[in-house]
């Protein structure tokens, strides 16, 4: 009985211990309770935040695009524009936008580096943000128009820009002679320069004090020399090595068909945006070594002189001579369509070496290839093919674009170099399985860059003779087996580069010759042919 109460009392002892330490506990909490401080639900600050990830993008050389991330407690933003680098010394714009107002576009001078700085504003009281700044350039510019019309003459030249633009002078070179624009010419747009001398190459840079606004090169004239109503093929036949034959506007309709070039000429236009209309077929002979056709249209079809009924010629450019080394043949700024065959050709039976073949500035359009291929050399040696800043459209219909075949044997050692560069191409070889380089000569280099290609079925070459072109920044549009998951034959080569796309271009009108573009990723990245930039 002893023990068992001593056990009662222990553990009466425990429990009064630890009610104890309970209530010590409640006392603590219940004294600190009025002291805790309440749930924070909302931080207060006293300014805006600061904007972050400010931008600028640079579109169509002189509009600056700004953007940054905008934050709930801003009403508004200030936007300040310096012409310095981060200076802020020279502020020229001061702008205020909402936050619906972002990206916003401004433009500005070209070739000139700028300072933006933003801040964000509220109306509730808080103090401005943080200033948030970048630095950017914008492009050059150039806003002389086209020398077209009776622009150049031989001892003057006629410049054009859009009215009422800032400018004040021009900077005419050879002399280093400076011209001031007058009041009148800056209102109206148009200065003509006097005083020049003939047939002498200048360059005419367009000033707003210190910053370049616009350039053009032109070469004065000596002697008109070509009209509508005269025999020009009577004319380049008895034309002397390295002459330089001036065609004024209008349309050579009495002297169609083929003619004849056997010596270094150049034969060009008077104006490149009024070109003179020729009906004609150059066919190329041994003693060609420096051939230039500058801002001509040439259009294949023409009456026929036996049967008076319309007809179509076969080839553009046809090399005719077997056995010739041939030199450099150069077409710029030219409109070439409607032709049967082909654009350029040398045929199987005619073995000689041309040393280049470039075409930049231009346009081919309905090139048929019935027979033939669009560029043709089967028996002979093209060293280098250059098309550059130039369209071609419905060329190849259901042929192929480029066909080089193998003249090892003539040529052993030889290399055939083709390069496409800033080019748009518009259901060129549209047919599944038709090529855009059919290259079968034995040691080539193929390199497609900066290009459009669209609506075609057709593919690079399926040859093993071709090398793997070499691509780059290239846009597919409908165009599926320059990349993968086309045609599957045998020695199929696609675009490797990985840094291809397959945008729309957003053509303005294609079915009348229009590739204007719409899509500002190409723009931006300065894909396909230059002229079709907005």
């Amino acid at each position: 009985m002893i023990m068992d109460t001593k056990k009662q009392m222990t553990m009466k002892n425990r429990l009064k211990n630890i009610g104890f330490i309970i209530g010590i506990f409640s006392l603590i909490f219940v004294g600190c309770k009025d002291n805790i401080d309440p749930l924070v639900e909302k931080l207060d600050f006293s300014r805006v935040f600061t904007p972050l990830n400010l931008k600028v993008t640079i579109r169509n050389q002189t509009t600056a695009e700004i953007a940054w991330d905008t934050k709930a407690d801003a009403d508004s933003y200030v936007v300040e524009i310096s012409e310095d680098s981060l200076a802020f010394t020279n502020i020229v714009k001061t702008i205020t936008v909402t936050s619906e107002e972002i990206p916003f576009s401004i433009l500005l001078d070209g070739a000139t580096r700028y300072s933006v700085r933003i801040k964000g504003v509220s109306k509730t009281g808080l103090a401005d943000s943080k200033l948030s700044a970048i630095v950017f350039k914008t492009d050059a510019e150039n806003i002389i128009s086209p020398l077209a019309g009776v622009d150049i003459q031989g001892s003057s030249v006629t410049i054009k820009w859009p009215a009422g633009s800032e400018v004040s002078h021009f900077l005419i070179i050879p002399g280093n002679v400076e011209r001031i624009i007058t009041d009148q010419e800056k209102v109206a747009g148009v200065a003509t320069i006097i005083g020049l001398t003939g047939e002498t190459a200048y360059s005419v840079t367009l000033y707003k004090g210190t910053k370049q606004r616009g350039a053009v090169t032109f070469t004065t004239l000596s002697v008109p020399n070509v009209f509508p109503e005269d025999d020009l093929s009577a004319i380049i036949s008895a034309a002397q090595q390295g002459d330089k034959l001036v065609l004024f506007p209008g349309e050579y309709l009495v002297y169609t068909g083929s003619i004849t070039i056997n010596k270094s000429i150049s034969i060009k236009g008077l104006y490149p945006d009024n070109k003179p209309i020729v009906h004609i077929q150059f066919v190329l002979e041994s003693g060609v070594q420096n051939v230039e056709i500058k801002n001509i249209e040439m259009d294949g079809t023409y009456i026929d002189k036996v049967t008076s009924a319309e007809a179509i010629l076969g080839y553009a450019f046809q090399y005719n001579t077997t056995g010739a080394n041939y030199g450099s043949l150069n077409v710029v700024g030219c409109n070439i369509h409607d032709y049967d065959k082909s654009l350029f050709s040398g045929s199987a039976s005619i073995v000689s070496s041309v040393t280049s073949i470039s075409m930049s500035n231009c346009k081919a359009t309905n090139i048929l290839t019935n027979s033939a291929d669009c560029i043709d050399f089967r028996g002979g040696y093209l060293a280098s093919l250059m098309l550059t800043n130039s369209t071609f459209v419905n060329c190849a219909p259901a042929r192929d674009f480029v066909r080089l075949d193998n003249s090892s044997v003539a040529f052993p050692g030889k290399v055939s170099n083709v390069l496409i560069n800033h080019c748009t191409l518009y259901k060129v070889s549209p047919t599944a399985g038709k090529r855009i380089l059919y290259v079968r000569f034995v040691d080539n280099i193929l390199k497609v860059t900066n290009s459009i290609i669209a609506e075609t079925a057709g593919l690079y070459t399926n040859q093993s003779l071709s090398a793997q072109p070499q691509c780059s920044m290239n846009n597919y549009f409908n165009a599926p087996a320059f990349i993968t998951g086309g045609t599957d034959l045998a020695g199929t080569k696609f675009d490797l580069s990985g840094n291809h796309t397959v945008l729309n271009p957003g053509f303005v009108d294609p079915a009348n010759g229009n590739f204007k573009l719409a899509n500002q990723t190409l723009i931006d990245n300065n894909i396909g042919d230059p002229r079709w930039k907005p």
